[in-house]
């Protein structure tokens, strides 16, 4: 009878790279290959949404945006069926545009009238540290004994204007 402890070795040496389980550590979830793929996705429609949107009047821009290009079809988005309509009406430049940015051919254009996505708010600018606040950072940080807590505290005291 042969040696079991030989037979699993071999076994398990036969198992593909993709079945084995990696001793790296957790990845981002980012770095997954379906996420990574998805972000990427998003990011080209993105570009190419600005870009479609360049060929359009300024007064149309804010009212609409590219949800998908892809099968020869370009789709977008308008937030009332006026705005749907009057985009309607720049559909061969769009499509002319979405050719030559992707190399492939596109022949329908579709729209549809949907709320347009949220774009989060620019971060208001922070208030610059005073030099007063900078003074009292540095007093305090003379008085702490750990020197990690001291070292911050002289950073945050480097900030000030």
């Amino acid at each position: 009878m042969p040696n079991s402890f030989c037979l699993v070795s071999v076994m398990q040496a036969k198992k593909p790279a993709s079945a084995r389980r990696s001793t790296d550590g957790l990845k981002a979830i980012g770095e997954t290959s379906p996420v990574a793929a998805l972000i990427e996705r998003a990011r080209a429609l993105e570009a190419l949404d600005l870009r479609l949107r360049l060929t359009l009047p300024p007064a149309i821009r804010p009212h609409c945006c590219l949800a998908d290009a892809r099968s020869g079809r370009v789709v977008f988005l308008a937030n009332t069926s006026t705005w749907a309509a009057k985009l309607r009406l720049h559909q061969a430049p769009i499509l002319a545009e979405a050719q030559k940015a992707l190399g492939k051919p596109f022949k329908t254009f579709t729209v549809k009238v949907a709320p347009l996505p949220s774009v989060p708010p620019e971060p208001s600018r922070r208030k610059p540290l005073s030099r007063t606040t900078a003074e009292h950072l540095s007093k305090a940080a003379v008085t702490l004994a750990d020197p990690e807590l001291r070292a911050l505290f002289l950073r945050m005291a480097s900030l000030a204007e």
